[in-house]
């Protein structure tokens, strides 16, 4: 029972409630979808908002990192701003869009983590740049920011 325990436990922290019922009840998850009380219910307390800021900030594998210059720190950690490509000076590590990365000052420590809105190799051509320029640089135009504020979680 304990590992049910835990796992409903985990499942809570990514803001999924879980029901423990016993795996013999005749036509359990049928009966658990019409809405009838089989089992014991845990009711996630996270919001599916903060569960997914929270799986960034607990992501263990970063494929790599972007460095801030002094502007773009306080405008990511102190107001609240999305990352855009203008206040980025340095790429490092190989990922794709779409996976968490690590957001880092000049002197490399983490300020936040958030998921990429493109590659590294894109986001190396875009460090310093302008999104006016994006599409010249790319042969496309897709986000302005590197990491959107929605997508992007503070360092403690």
């Amino acid at each position: 029972m304990i590992t049910k325990i835990l796992a409903a436990k985990r499942a809570a922290g990514s803001g999924a409630s879980t029901v423990i019922a016993w795996g013999r009840e005749p036509d359990a998850l049928l009966r658990l979808a019409q809405g009838e009380a089989i089992g014991t219910l845990l009711v996630a307390q996270t919001q599916k908002q903060q569960a997914r800021k929270q799986w960034m900030a607990d992501h263990l594998q970063l494929r790599g990192s972007i460095t801030l210059d002094e502007g773009a720190v306080a405008k990511v950690r102190d107001e609240g701003k999305s990352l855009l490509p203008i206040g980025m000076v340095g790429v490092e590590g190989e990922f794709s869009r779409g996976e968490v990365i690590a957001i880092r000052d000049a002197s490399g420590q983490e300020i936040a983590r958030g998921l990429a809105n493109y590659a590294s190799a894109e986001a190396r051509l875009l460090c310093r740049k302008p999104s006016t320029e994006f599409e010249a640089l790319l042969g496309y135009a897709a986000e302005p920011e590197m990491v959107h504020r929605d997508n992007l979680v503070l360092s403690r």
